[in-house]
């Protein structure tokens, strides 16, 4: 193979990415730098997949690299992820139009490509996936001459590779302590053993028809030795990430902005459209400030925290997991390691995560300041899985708990992804629907948390969430009936009589998980009293097990609830919380509510 078209180049990717993927694991247990959270791995496997599934083999070689490259920017993930998609659109930017490649041409734009990776990470470190890429186009670059076959350059080249891999340790003194070599650099490694077994195998009709991964590759690794299990303080609790498109800022100083907030920065593409990655423990106050250099049109931020908990210091047997509907305390969520999935919000063009880059206080802000109203959307099924996938390796079973079902597609999401991988890893995955939002999802949460503590069995506890959603309320206060308009929520016919009117509606959920009204008042101020008045007068035979008060920035209103359920219960409430902004889009600015359980 003198020359190689893009059909060639495809089908190589797709070998590269089979390696990978079946040997993720291995390389989530090996990750120790820049942060031991176990998820190198699964982070290139997302991102490699990802191009094959997405782009179809093309014969020009130019527009197939062209195509890889931006599917891989766009959906990169973590810190390796990003930086080897920088390394795909360095080698891209680097390549003339062109229906197939030489060596020469290759080995050109493979050694130009290097810089591109060297300047998008704020601070690079040796022996690491910057060392073994630059190490690789090195040897490319010097064989060009010398090699005339695209197969003997790439088989020749594992020598280099392997040697690279095993001196990581020697140049990162965290390798080092754990015995390990670097995951980043692994990743790269297996990556282009894929390709060369392919090579010699001459199996590209066999990889085609394939949908299995390949067994893993003894010899490779052999060469990555398994971590000791010694957790790792987190510094900084976000991996978070983000592309940004029409980019008013140059790299540099993107770069600066991001160091301001966090470490292990990496900035790739372009200004028309950048891949940023950060770790930083506020990432609402950084994608709050980035909001006004350019449009944020998708955002990631995995939970480093709960991450490294789930492998050295997971609690229980079985997994607990949410959405941001949810509205418990953060000490609740983090004293019982539950994983909480953000529901996704628009303002305009630029997305957020629900709870994590927005934050309610932020949420509230903008929306009494007016302009474009927020839109939501659910959780997808692809985040589903990469949650599933990760705990399943470490969890017997899962129990997840989602917002009712009438109101958004994201518990239809966790069940299809739930099937997937439980019918894949053969661990148990039960999820619910609450019915129920806010603070009533977040009291099932918190009753099957307690029966997980106490070491209740998987099917006993989703026998009794069935319970404990029927016997659970929420009422909730309207200040004003706008927010639901422009939510579209309520027809602006009706909001217009209810202003008119001057009415307040008090809303609740049928059993069936719809949202109803359950009264209607000339105040808040009435709605509340009328709210207590019918707390007390289902209470009266029933206690109350637990209760939660919510407020859309309303604190006045959200202490008088206190008051009043603490006289009625003897007891303070388990959480006080601002209500999440994805419920608060249709609560609105200012409304007050109450959710309790029934013991």
């Amino acid at each position: 193979m003198r020359e190689i078209d893009g059909r060639w180049l495809y089908y190589m990717f797709l070998a590269g990415t089979r390696k990978v993927v079946a040997n993720q694991e291995r390389l989530n247990r090996i990750n120790v730098f820049p942060v031991k959270d176990g998820d190198t791995g699964a982070n290139m496997a997302f991102t490699l997949t990802c191009v094959v599934e997405s782009v179809r083999p093309e014969r020009p070689y130019k527009r197939m690299l062209d195509r890889i490259a931006e599917t891989a920017l766009l959906n990169a993930r973590g810190n390796s992820g990003i930086i080897f998609s920088q390394f795909l659109f360095g080698v891209s930017s680097e390549t003339t139009a062109c229906s197939s490649i030489s060596i020469e041409s290759f080995s050109a734009s493979v050694k130009n490509a290097v810089r591109y990776i060297y300047q998008a990470v704020a601070d690079p470190v040796e022996g690491t996936l910057l060392t073994i890429v630059r190490a690789w186009a090195d040897f490319i670059d010097a064989k060009r001459h010398r090699i005339d076959d695209f197969g003997q350059l790439f088989i020749d080249s594992k020598g280099i590779l392997e040697k690279t891999l095993a001196e990581t340790p020697l140049q990162l003194d965290v390798l080092a302590k754990a015995n390990v070599v670097d995951a980043g650099a692994g990743a790269f490694v297996y990556f282009i053993d894929g390709i060369i077994e392919c090579i010699r195998k001459n199996n590209i009709r066999h990889l085609v028809k394939s949908t299995t991964a390949p067994p893993l590759h003894d010899n490779l690794a052999d060469r990555m030795p398994m971590e000791s299990l010694v957790p790792q303080e987190v510094a900084f609790r976000f991996c978070a990430e983000a592309v940004m498109r029409d980019v008013s800022l140059d790299h540099s100083r993107l770069s600066e902005i991001l160091l301001a907030h966090g470490d292990s920065v990496v900035v790739a593409g372009a200004a028309k459209a950048s891949r940023l990655h950060v770790h930083t423990s506020h990432p609402d106050r950084l994608f709050d400030m980035l909001g006004d250099y350019g449009t944020i049109t998708y955002q990631k931020a995995d939970d480093m925290l709960r991450q490294s908990q789930v492998i050295y210091d997971r609690k229980w047997k079985i997994a607990l997991v949410t959405d941001s509907a949810c509205d418990l305390s953060a000490t609740l969520i983090d004293d019982y390691q539950i994983h909480m999935l953000p529901i996704n919000i628009y303002f305009g063009d630029n997305h957020y995560l629900d709870k994590i880059t927005m934050r309610p206080d932020q949420f509230y802000r903008r929306i009494g300041e007016g302009g474009s109203y927020p839109k939501t959307a659910q959780v997808n099924e692809m985040a589903f899985r990469n949650l599933y996938t990760f705990l399943t390796a470490h969890y017997d079973a899962i129990i997840a708990v989602h917002l009712t079902a009438k109101f958004s597609g994201t518990y239809f999401s966790s069940c299809k992804a739930a099937e997937t991988i439980s019918r894949a890893s053969g661990n148990p995955i039960r999820v619910i629907d609450s019915k129920n939002v806010s603070g009533a999802l977040g009291l099932i949460v918190l009753r099957i948390a307690r029966a997980i503590e106490k070491g209740s069995a998987l099917d006993a506890i989703v026998g009794q969430a069935a319970r404990w959603v029927d016997d659970t309320r929420i009422l909730v206060s309207v200040s004003t009936l706008k927010y639901m308009v422009r939510g579209g929520r309520v027809s602006p016919l009706k909001g217009l009589l209810a202003n008119l009117l001057n009415l307040n509606p008090i809303v609740s959920m049928d059993a069936d998980g719809n949202s109803m009204v359950f009264g209607k008042t000339f105040s808040q101020k009435a709605n509340m009293k009328k709210v207590m008045a019918h707390v007390k007068r289902t209470g009266r035979n029933r206690p109350i097990w637990n209760y939660i008060i919510m407020h859309a920035n309303n604190r006045p209103a959200a202490d008088w609830y206190a008051r009043q359920m603490k006289a009625l219960t003897g007891k303070p409430p388990v959480a006080e919380v601002n209500i999440s902004p994805v419920i608060g889009a249709s609560a609105g600015l200012g409304a007050a509510s109450v959710a309790f359980m029934f013991d």
